[in-house]
């Protein structure tokens, strides 16, 4: 069993796991470059989409004011109706009255429905007013909807493409950062990963060329240089905290 264990778990050395860890850079560099030809388009496409679902929101929403009017004129035109009804009956109840009494009170019932009609009028044309305003917003915000998609439709195609064209290169080289990994252990690689995010240019793993750190340019003292490349421990670059190595193909 420890035989089994040993075979599957081997021990690298830190000169093998700092080797291991420039490969994984040269490997990254290479996948960042191909994702270079995307250029600006991934951005271009979230802020498209991001742009549309507020859109559709917007719609959505004048979509529920207007039927929100649409309802409550409906129920305005009822009231009307009710109203020249009652007003009707109250006429008819007028011929048959004995007394002024009785036909001064539907008299007030009568310029009271009128009230209500005249009041539920006014509500109408001010629903029609709002309806007619949000009809207005809506059509500009389905426009807009309409042009977006265009973009984002043609935005999306081109990205397609390039993703098509370069899958093949960037599986191969995703499968060979993965071997790289696997003589890395995991403290050195989140090193790594924390440093490659937080520089511009996503390297994390420099060599020393003309006695400078080749990712700041800042001079390595000679005596920190013998130490990277006797690839004893991990060093970085006081400067920038980029790792330094020694570059292999010098001494090939």
């Amino acid at each position: 069993m420890a035989a089994q264990k040993k075979t599957a778990e081997v021990d690298y050395s830190m000169q093998e796991k700092i080797l291991a860890l420039y490969e994984l850079q040269k490997i990254d560099s290479k996948i960042d470059e191909i994702n270079k030809i995307k250029g600006e388009l991934p951005l271009e496409v979230q802020d498209l989409e991001d742009e549309l679902a507020g859109l559709n929101t917007r719609i959505e929403h004048i979509n529920g004011e207007i039927e929100e009017l649409n309802a409550l004129t409906k129920q305005r035109k009822r009231e009307v109706d009710q109203a020249k009804i009652l007003i009707g009956n109250y006429k008819e109840q007028q011929n048959n009255v004995r007394n002024n009494r009785e036909f001064d009170a539907i008299t007030k019932e009568i310029e009271y429905q009128e009230l209500e009609i005249e009041l539920a009028e006014k509500r109408l044309k001010e629903y029609a007013a709002v309806i007619k305003q949000k009809k207005a917003q809506l059509e500009d915000a389905e426009a807009v909807v309409a042009d977006r998609t265009i973009d984002l439709n043609d935005k999306k195609s081109e990205l397609e493409s390039i993703e098509a064209e370069t899958a093949d290169q960037i599986a191969a080289l995703t499968e060979k950062a993965e071997k790289a990994k696997t003589r890395i252990d995991e403290r050195l690689l989140a090193a790594y990963e924390r440093i490659r995010h937080s520089v511009r240019n996503g390297l994390a793993v420099v060599t020393v060329k003309r006695d400078a750190c080749s990712g700041c340019f800042n001079h390595i003292p000679p005596q920190r240089q013998a130490d990277i490349r006797l690839g004893k421990k991990l060093i970085v670059c006081e400067y920038c905290g980029r790792i330094l190595v020694d570059d292999p193909e010098v001494h090939e």
